[in-house]
């Protein structure tokens, strides 16, 4: 069905407008957790591409390869940005992922 151009330009045009719809109707305040759960989807991208890459056309490979760069680089940005958002919610003197507590004059001095 997707072998003809036109039926998959419409696919994807058709695709991209239900996307900004939907993410259009998005409160700000669950903008953060989407993104973050985002992530898993960049995988799959990830797991698509590399199928991509094992094919036999020159123009799969390349594409496939651009888009294991661009989702990896989503991947890894989305769960730097998750892990700089949790630290906002850690309390006052927890540092580091492990949660606990240093005394009282044991700095790292």
């Amino acid at each position: 069905m997707l072998d003809e151009p036109a039926v998959a330009l419409t696919v994807l045009v058709l695709s991209l407008f239900v996307g900004i719809e939907v993410i259009s109707k998005v409160p700000p305040l669950l903008h953060t957790p989407l993104m973050s759960g985002s992530n898993a989807i960049s995988g799959i991208a990830i797991v698509g591409a590399l199928i991509a890459v094992a094919s036999d056309g020159l123009a799969s490979q390349v594409a496939g390869l651009l888009a294991i760069i661009f989702a990896s680089i989503n991947a890894v940005g989305g769960f730097l940005v998750t892990n700089r958002m949790l630290a906002m919610f850690r309390p006052a003197g927890r540092s580091g992922r492990s949660g606990r507590k240093e005394p009282p004059g044991e700095g790292g001095s």
